[in-house]
């Protein structure tokens, strides 16, 4: 007999700029593999969705309430929830989502406190460690995009588009997979539209200088960088997330038009030891509501105390840079996501899972609650915005 499985996909109660929900496609595969789609009432209403548009290709999939969509077998839902939320799962189901094991300690041991397993979108890797579930093209693009839209404002005298300006000098921390999405975003000012304008108009483009870990270490050779850049790049895996990579003294001598920007969306979190913090020191958290911070907003004296704030530069954060064009980032998930879920109901359930399978076997092992182990051989603590 098949295995049947009832999938819960409730919408995300975070943030009004949150409005992220998987498409009518999705749900529509999801009923092709067999799973019994229930869908919280108003699913899709933050991307102008209807429950007419789910049910026109996913006919089989219903809609419930909030409280219902948490008591099925497996609930799949982008962000992790909140703990009001979670305490709604049923002993025994199994929570999948975005959950950043490594820098959320208190998350992992209040998820094994409830009974349930869970599998990290974030923790699904090949072979090779890299992400399967990602987006780090759009973190790096939209992240890039909406900064250079910040330094242009305030970029001083001739100004940011003029021919007689010199090249913008724009520093990235990282080298990794999220910053080789960075690289042809900034030399682009993260829009191809406006480079090919700045371009045919003879205004010079952006000299990219990318430092990696053993020259961020280099005090004296780092202050000579900062002094001259215009925009700074937080593209970072961090193997000490209880370290920042520049302190915030170092921001000191950068200019003051200068635009820091947050793409590794690490959080500050003093409630376990060793407390983590922000690549950039000093950097407030932003989130889709509001990812914009001049030197004189509150957001600054929001940030835990034990971080110094004394230099202060425009930052531009966000926890999920994906999340500004909410269509095309749940489009790719979507697909990325949909082969786990084959692989799940093929098996009979993730308690069939088998770490020694096939590589879909694998990633979905390295990935689950159970299974979970800090700090793993060789993992890095540092998360990518999701």
């Amino acid at each position: 007999m098949a295995y049947k499985v009832s999938i819960g996909l409730p919408r995300i109660h975070a943030e009004a700029g949150e409005r992220r929900d998987f498409l009518p496609e999705f749900v529509a595969g999801l009923g092709e593999l067999g799973a019994d789609a229930v869908l919280e009432h108003g699913y899709g209403s933050g991307m102008a969705l209807s429950e007419e548009a789910y049910r026109r290709v996913a006919p089989s999939a219903r809609f419930a309430s909030h409280e219902e969509v948490y008591q099925q077998d497996a609930v799949l839902v982008l962000r992790c929830p909140s703990d009001d939320h979670l305490r709604r799962l049923r002993p025994g189901a199994c929570l999948i989502a975005m959950l950043h094991y490594p820098t959320r300690p208190q998350r992992v041991a209040f998820l094994r406190s409830l009974g349930v397993e869970a599998i990290s979108l974030d923790g699904l890797r090949d072979e090779q460690g890299r992400r399967l579930v990602e987006n780090l093209r759009a973190v790096a693009w939209n992240g890039v995009e909406v900064a250079f839209q910040v330094l242009r404002t305030q970029y001083p005298l001739p100004g940011f588009e003029s021919p007689e300006r010199r090249p913008i000098q724009a520093t990235l921390l990282g080298a990794g997979a999220l910053g080789t999405h960075v690289v042809p975003a900034a030399t682009r000012y993260g829009d191809q539209a406006v480079w090919k304008r700045m371009a045919s108009a003879g205004i010079p483009g952006v000299q990219l200088t990318v430092v990696d870990y053993d020259v961020t270490r280099v005090r004296d050779a780092m202050l000579e960088i900062l002094a001259r850049t215009d925009l700074l790049i937080d593209a970072t895996q961090r193997p000490d997330a209880s370290q920042a990579v520049i302190p915030n003294e170092w921001i000191g001598p950068m200019p003051q038009h200068a635009v820091l920007l947050d793409l590794a969306a690490d959080p500050y979190n003093c409630s376990s030891e060793p407390r983590t913090v922000k690549a950039i020191e000093g950097v407030p958290h932003g989130n889709l509501d509001q990812y914009v911070f001049a030197p004189d907003d509150p957001a600054f004296d929001a940030i835990p105390a034990w971080i110094d704030t004394t230099h202060r530069r425009t930052s531009v954060s966000c926890y999920s840079w994906p999340g500004i064009h909410p269509r095309a980032c749940m489009q790719r998930y979507g697909r990325k996501i949909l082969p786990i879920f084959r692989t799940l109901i093929e098996s009979g359930g993730v308690r069939h899972i088998d770490p020694r399978g096939d590589d879909c076997h694998r990633a979905i092992a390295s990935a689950m609650l159970s299974r979970w182990r800090h700090p793993p051989d060789g993992d890095v603590v540092a998360k990518l915005s999701s």
